[in-house]
């Protein structure tokens, strides 16, 4: 293995994870900053309920109109996702449990899981460049992202058999697009997943004050009795 490579896998990548550490200190300490505003009204519902609702959301597509009527788009998201968390637990493993990549099976099942969120991401960048809603909507950010995850799990795809003695440039690709994210993920759309927590905590918390959950949920209250001045439900 040549010394670039090494540095790639090891002090770079350590590096360029450092800061990404960093930086999202920084936003974290900065977000914690803002006091947490407090329903004034009287409670119609569990906000605890409509937190945990809220969060779990994600991983309930059967709640959401959009994915109920095209659960393809439900499958996408769940296939990119899992392709990104393959290529990240990837880099991991390459430089420090490079063994397990001598086990074929384990090495076709990445292959599999990357290549297929690389097929997503094609699908999902010519649909953004196809569809004039998401054109009109779409930044420089959105396709620049969108084009680097393709090129990060094609790199992936080539460098999990980890064969650095066949060819070094696969996996040296693959590493300096990690550590490229690394460093660029925290300044682009792609950093949505630190906000994710954040924004579905308070919108549960707050439609749970307000007792606005789906029919059956703990804690819903639909309508509140009319009140004496002839006003109707809520």
């Amino acid at each position: 293995m040549s010394k670039l490579l090494s540095a790639l896998e090891n002090e770079v990548q350590i590096g360029a994870l450092l800061f990404m550490t960093v930086v999202y200190t920084l936003r974290l300490i900065w977000i914690f900053r803002f006091k947490s505003g407090r329903e004034r009204t009287t409670a119609a519902g569990s906000e605890a309920a409509g937190i945990s609702y809220s969060l779990m959301n994600v991983a309930m597509p059967w709640a959401m109109e959009s994915t109920r009527k095209r659960p393809w788009f439900y499958a996408q998201f769940v296939i990119f996702h899992l392709g990104v968390v393959a290529a990240i637990t990837a880099t991991f493993i390459i430089p420090y449990a490079p063994a397990l990549f001598k086990v074929k099976a384990v090495v076709r099942l990445f292959q599999v899981i990357i290549g297929a969120a690389c097929l997503v991401g094609l699908l999902r960048f010519i649909r953004r460049l196809r569809n004039p809603t998401l054109r009109l909507i779409s930044t420089a950010d959105d396709y620049l992202s969108l084009a680097l995850m393709i090129l990060f799990f094609a790199a992936g795809v080539l460098a999990v058999p980890n064969e650095y003695r066949k060819a070094e440039w696969p996996i040296a690709i693959f590493f300096g697009l990690t550590a490229f994210f690394l460093i660029y993920v925290p300044f682009s759309k792609i950093c949505h997943y630190l906000y994710y927590p954040f924004s579905r905590y308070f919108l549960g918390r707050t439609l749970g004050h307000r007792g606005a959950m789906p029919p059956g949920m703990k804690g819903k209250r639909t309508c509140l009795p009319s009140s004496p001045d002839g006003g109707g439900s809520r």
